[in-house]
């Protein structure tokens, strides 16, 4: 059974290995070698801990083992606005209803209950999988930006 808890600095280095596992085997069709290699340099454990004081960052457990993140904080500041971030699940653990189950955890934050728009940045290799949990492309835009990511946006029923 997998469970959901927030993020501890104690998971710090696990999550970015669970990261960098899953970069390097689940996206690696969608991105450049270079290109995943700077996100895992750049997503440390120190990355991960100043992104929890930032945001509302859990983890998913299977037992004492972590198999996947997801985080949702303020964007850009607003109060209103809020954004989707480090949904991962490691490799070995897709397919199996995780993803799922850490955004409805981030739909249940109290973050995401006051939210008038939430935003994702979305991976090339992830971008289905958000459009079928019911978030949009932002603005009708299908393009990748500068980051290589999809935005996509849902607007919380207040």
């Amino acid at each position: 059974m997998i469970t959901m808890r927030r993020f501890q600095p104690t998971d710090a280095a696990q999550v970015a290995q669970l990261v960098a596992t899953t970069l390097r085997q689940s996206n690696r069709q969608d991105y450049s070698a270079t290109y995943l290699q700077t996100e895992i340099d750049r997503m440390s454990p120190t990355f991960f801990i100043e992104k929890a004081q930032q945001t509302h960052f859990y983890v998913a457990c299977d037992q004492t083992k972590l198999v996947g993140t997801g985080a949702i904080g303020s964007y850009w500041g607003s109060t209103t606005e809020y954004s989707l971030f480090t949904i991962f699940v490691l490799p070995t653990y897709q397919g199996r209803g995780i993803g799922r189950q850490i955004i409805e955890t981030l739909e249940q934050d109290a973050y995401f209950k006051k939210a008038q728009r939430v935003e994702i940045p979305a991976s090339i290799t992830a971008v289905n999988f958000y459009q079928h949990l019911g978030y949009h492309f932002k603005d009708q835009n299908q393009q990748v930006d500068d980051e290589q990511l999809y935005r996509l946006e849902k607007f919380p029923q207040n």
